[in-house]
């Protein structure tokens, strides 16, 4: 069943992107967009520490879903879209291109980790860390932080 689900986003996901991120609302948008980056990377972590079966299709898809996210989602930020439920940091307004390049870091480091996603357990856990890195670096520095 999650196979499936995460086969069906990671095969969606470009065309949501591409066909409906002009007409959302920036806010609802970039929060659906990091619930989808949190399940591929909670599903990557699981198989990194052995809690569910490593599986090389859903892996891929999993990365593919960290490699397809950043470019429509660094859209989400317009000027005007820092109110309401949001944990979006003013750095981001404040530092745009840092912000902007962080998230093409990780689609890079996505890109890079792609084959390894699908190669084995061992190949996943060399390439995952510098994608993990640019999350991390990117929650630091332009997420409020939650008490």
């Amino acid at each position: 069943m999650l196979k499936t689900c995460m086969r069906g986003l990671a095969f969606a996901l470009p065309l949501f992107l591409a066909s409906n991120l002009a007409m959302a609302d920036p806010v609802e948008t970039r929060q659906n967009l990091m619930k989808q980056v949190g399940a591929a990377t909670g599903t990557l972590g699981k198989m990194l520490k052995g809690e569910t079966e490593y599986d090389a299709e859903l892996a891929a898809m999993s990365m593919r879903v960290l490699f397809t996210t950043p470019s429509g989602f660094i859209t989400m930020f317009p000027e005007g879209s820092t109110t309401g439920e949001t944990e979006a940091a003013p750095k981001i307004w404040e530092d745009k291109a840092g912000f902007d390049k962080i998230a093409m870091d990780m689609q890079n480091a996505a890109l890079a980790a792609l084959p390894a996603a699908g190669g084995g357990l061992e190949q996943l856990k060399g390439a995952f860390g510098s994608v993990a890195q640019n999350c991390k670096a990117c929650h630091e520095t332009y997420r409020v932080k939650k008490n």
